[in-house]
């Protein structure tokens, strides 16, 4: 009986791990919107929408101003110090830059070789993995079809090839949709 009632409990917190940071982010994302939505007095519907789109804009130009730069680069490590902050906020960074800013790391689209008849579509994240004393493993990230998420493997050099003529986000949306998208 403990069994299943743990296993039970288990799978409320994981189901509550997984819908709480979605919930509040959807939240306060709702509060800000009717908050910019009520402080003109005349309704004008979606001015919240644009006036969060533009403020998103505004942070983004002053993030990349120097001075402000500066501020901002002490507030990150202001963040970084606590320590459930500095798990989540990294996190997040790090999966944001993935995708836009100058580090993307989707942006190399290969196809790894399993076994003698079957290969998988990925993409590399990291070239170097020294630093775990595996010199010679690439890190691959392999998207799920129809979700956000995904498993990284490592992987042998010689059983990476890269995918050539492809944009990597054709090969994303290919991998995503099961394979129902086409590869331009």
């Amino acid at each position: 009986m403990a069994f299943t009632y743990r296993r039970i409990l288990a799978y409320f917190l994981r189901g509550l791990l997984f819908l709480t940071p979605l919930a509040v982010t959807a939240y306060v994302i709702y509060a800000i919107f009717l908050f910019l939505d009520n402080l003109i007095p005349v309704p004008i519907p979606g001015i919240g929408i644009l006036m969060v789109l533009g403020l998103i804009t505004f942070i983004g130009y002053l993030a990349s101003l120097f001075f402000t730069g500066r501020v901002f680069e002490w507030f990150e490590r202001g963040l970084v110090r606590i320590p459930l902050v500095n798990l989540l906020y990294t996190s997040i960074k790090d999966l944001m830059g993935a995708f836009v800013g100058e580090k993307k790391k989707f942006s190399a689209p290969v196809i790894v070789q399993v076994s003698e008849n079957l290969s998988r579509l990925g993409f590399i994240t990291q070239e170097d993995l020294s630093i775990i004393g595996e010199p010679e493993l690439i890190a691959v990230y392999f998207p799920h079809s129809y979700n956000v998420s995904g498993n990284v493997f490592l992987v042998p050099r010689d059983k990476v090839k890269p995918l050539q003529g492809v944009k990597s986000t054709d090969v994303m949306k290919f991998m995503v949709s099961g394979g129902v998208s086409s590869l331009k």
